[in-house]
């Protein structure tokens, strides 16, 4: 009786649990049709989403585009009244006008001497000064300026720093003397003689050294001599005579004199005559024309 009884318990499950899986899809299968559905129709979803997120990227730069336009305007706006507003102070307004002339830098010049010859335009916007033709008169109406800086100093003044030339030799002619610098240009005629500048004695009228070099690059072979000499030795120097571009002669005090030759390695022969002068003392001829063989001569 158990042994039936049994059995027709086990084939009652096996009705209630279905076929096996490998059969024809059962509830579970159109469960899992109707979540592939309901995934499908996610991702459709998700896609109108993404795709009304690019429309409203688009939006978001069309909805920016006015304002960034309007700035630009308005920044340009704002630099062109600016531009004006600047443009009428420097040149329209009584603001920045040019009231003063500050001069620096003379010694033997006087201060309204500079501002008379610089003629500066008074009461005129201080943009508007012109530092080049100013500094241009300046060096024509005194030659005594070598060099001089124009400078603006707001709001109202021009500031003229002035480099003058010094005299390192003077021309004798009658009564007065004409001033030379080291460059050899002549810039002042003066009634004293400065003290301690030695006279150039120019004697090279009709000689082929003048037609050669001219009278401007001889004196200015003069003064390269006079400037390389050191200041102990420069003031013993009473004239630089000078007959050609190769033989320049000093005249020393005490009737000492010094046979130059051109004014090539200038600064080596000035060591060696300062060296002769020590070492010959009672000596009155010195030549340095050739630095490397000096001689001493006359007791």
């Amino acid at each position: 009786m158990a042994g039936p009884t049994t059995a027709r318990r086990g084939e009652k499950r096996a009705a209630r649990s279905g076929p096996p899986s490998s059969g024809k899809p059962g509830k579970s299968g159109k469960a899992g049709k109707a979540g592939g559905s309901g995934g499908g129709g996610g991702s459709k979803k998700s896609t109108k989403r993404g795709g009304s997120g690019l429309r409203g990227g688009a939006g978001l730069r069309d909805r920016f585009r006015v304002p960034s336009r309007r700035a630009l305007i308005i920044t340009l706006a704002g630099a062109v009244l600016l531009a004006g507003f600047g443009a009428w102070s420097l040149y329209g307004s009584t603001w920045l006008r040019t009231e003063h002339v500050k001069v620096s830098g003379t010694g033997v010049l006087t201060v309204d001497e500079v501002v008379r010859a610089a003629a500066v335009p008074m009461d005129t916007p201080l943009a508007s000064v012109d530092k080049g033709a100013v500094a241009e008169r300046l060096r024509a109406k005194l030659p005594r300026i070598k060099s001089v800086q124009v400078r603006r100093s707001w709001p109202h003044t021009v500031s003229l720093k002035v480099t003058e030339r010094q005299p390192e030799l003077l021309i004798q002619t009658g009564g007065k003397f004409v001033e030379v610098d080291a460059e050899g240009t002549r810039f002042a005629t003066v009634t004293a003689a400065p003290k301690g500048v030695p006279l150039l004695e120019m004697a090279v009228r009709d000689s082929p050294g003048l037609r050669r070099f001219g009278a401007d690059r001889l004196r200015r072979a003069a003064g390269t001599v006079v400037t390389a000499l050191p200041k102990a030795l420069h003031q013993d120097v009473r004239a630089v005579e000078v007959r050609s571009f190769d033989s320049i002669t000093l005249k020393l005090t005490g009737g000492r004199t010094v046979v130059w030759g051109s004014d090539e390695r200038s600064t080596a022969k000035a060591k060696v005559l300062a060296a002769a002068l020590k070492a010959a003392r009672d000596a009155r001829h010195f030549d340095v024309s050739v630095p490397t063989a000096p001689a001493v001569s006359g007791s």
